[in-house]
Formats: C-alpha cells, structure tokens, sequence
C-alpha cells in the first residue's frame, strides 16, 4: 500500500515537474507561419522568400510561407487575427491593408486593436508600366489616350484600396483623368494580366519588374520618389503627380497579445538577418532596399498613416 502511494506520489510530482517544464519552454517550439494575404508572384511573396529562406538560421525554428489572398487582402489579414496570439503565426501586409482599409470597408477586424508590429522590413517605391509593344512611348502618351475617351484604358491592380489602386487614384485626381480599374488578387495576377493582354497598363515594384525590364518585355513610364530610378524614366513628380505617392512600407505584425518573449525573439532575429551578406545580395538581386524599423518604431509611423489615410480617403470620396 505505502509502495503503491509513493508511486503515485512520484508519478504525480514528474507529471508536475514535466507541466512545469512545458508551461516555461522557450520560444519558439515549433515553425512559424508567415501569412501574406496577397497571391503568387507579387512583390510580398518575392520578398517573403528570401526572408524566410535565411530567417530560420536566426530564429531557430523554420518560417513557413503561407499565401492568403483574398477581398483586397482582408481574408489573410482576418485569419492572423483570428490566430491563437502565440508567436507562431504572423502577418506579412502593407501598409495600405494594414492602416488606410478600415476607413472604406468595414473590415473583420480592428488594425490597432487587434495586431502589433514586429518591423517595418522595408519599403518600396512604385513605377507605372506597359508591354514593349505599347503605343504609349511616355506618360503624357498614356494620359493624352486616357484623356481622350474616359474609361478606354484598362489598369490592372493588385485590389482595390491597395498598393496599386491608391497611387492610380491620385495619379487619375492630380491628371484629370478616368482609367478602368480592374483588380486582380495581388501584384503577381495584377503583372500577367498586362503581359497577357487582359490589361494595357499595370504598376509594380522593383523585385517583381526587373526580369521583365531586362527581358525587354515592358516599358516604364514613370516612377514614384524624389530621384530618377532610371535614368531616362521621369518621377511621378516630373510628370505633373506631385505629394507622397507610391510607397509601399512591408510590414511584420502579429495578433494582440502575443507574448513579449515571442515578439524580442523575432525583432532580435530580424535584427540579425538585415545584417547578414547573404540576404544583403539576394535583396540587390531583386533591386529591393533594406531598411529595418523595429515595431515601436513603426507603431509611431501608423498612427501617422491612420490620420493621413482618414484624409485621403475623404478626399478622394467626396468627388
């Protein structure tokens, strides 16, 4: 009998020790899901790739890609939300999803309320592009066309109120001029429709242009940011578009509440992977900057977006 109750006793005292030990494992355990609520071939997914190709090495566990696309970004936006807060599944987006979204749909979620940011990973400035058998040699020729008979020419973007169809809304208001939308499930599915035909002009970002540049196969017409990214391709600014248009910031966030340990766990591992020589050359293959914020950092930067994006869809709303 007393062998029986020490047994039990030193059974119940391992089970104990054993919880113990499960209730304070480090992190991370397991993989960790990266959900990118855009489709294949975009510049998030690009980007993703070389990220989660190096990131295990630093965060010591595997980072699996997992491509959400969905209602302008919202079904892959949704499931982060909806995922347990535990460091094991996170949201790759931008900022246009992220913060500008909830002021023209009524999104299953609360951008502030329900996510914290990791990092801003970097940015990207947009350019404005056509096949090479386009008749439209510059800008001025896609605005004169588009000017000429309202809604003729076809635009194919990545969803509305996203990274391609905010910069064609503020180029159409500061032109005068009315261009066919027509979204597409991300950048990727956005590209080949202009390739195939289905579109006369798109926009893009350097990672998922430059085989097409150098395979001759489209021709830009104008970029975003204060400096020329090709020497005989104008800025938005050069060709009449002026104010902060067409930067896209590629932020990490995961859902409320996921432990502190979970969150210095990935910014140290972010930390030590925009150092590392070998994701410093498969970025400059894909002509994409680095340039890292941690998550207080651009936590400051949404607030800002939350008031800027308010103002700009009031204004682009109200014509």
């Amino acid at each position: 009998m007393i062998k029986t109750i020490m047994k039990k006793t030193v059974l119940i005292a391992g089970l104990a020790v054993a919880a113990m030990g499960a209730a304070h494992a480090e992190y991370p355990e397991k993989p960790v899901t990266m959900v990118i609520p855009f489709g294949a071939g975009g510049s998030h997914d690009l980007n993703a790739r070389v990220i989660t190709s190096i990131l295990p090495s630093y965060l010591n566990t595997p980072v699996i890609v997992r491509l959400t696309p969905g209602a302008g970004g919202q079904k892959g936006t949704q499931e982060v939300a909806n995922a347990p807060a535990d460091g094991y599944t996170l949201l790759f987006t931008h900022n246009y999803v992220d913060m500008l979204q909830q002021y023209v749909e009524n999104v299953p979620y609360n951008p502030i309320e329900d996510f914290i940011p990791i990092a801003r990973v970097n940015f990207a400035p947009i350019g404005v592009v056509v096949r090479a058998d386009s008749p439209f040699q510059t800008f001025d020729d896609l605005v004169a066309a588009a000017a000429e008979k309202e809604g003729s020419i076809r635009m194919s973007h990545s969803g509305n109120w996203g990274a391609f169809f905010i910069p064609a809304a503020q180029i159409m208001q500061a032109r005068d001029v009315v261009l066919n939308l027509v979204p597409y499930q991300g950048g990727g599915p956005a590209l080949q429709a202009l390739l195939s035909g289905d579109a006369d002009v798109t926009m893009g970002f350097p990672s998922t242009l430059g085989a097409q540049i150098d395979a001759g196969e489209i021709r830009v017409l104008a970029t975003a940011g204060a400096e020329r990214m090709f020497d005989d391709v104008p800025t938005f600014g050069e060709v009449g578009v002026e104010g902060d248009v067409g930067f896209m910031h590629r932020v990490l966030l995961a859902p409320k509440g996921t432990p502190d340990e979970a969150i210095a766990k990935i910014s140290e591992a972010f930390q030590q992977l925009v150092e590392d020589p070998t994701f410093t050359k498969m970025m400059g293959r894909l002509n994409e900057t680095i340039d890292l914020i941690d998550g207080p950092g651009y936590q400051k930067m949404r607030e800002d977006q939350a008031v800027a994006y308010k103002e700009l869809v009031d204004q682009l709303t109200s014509q």
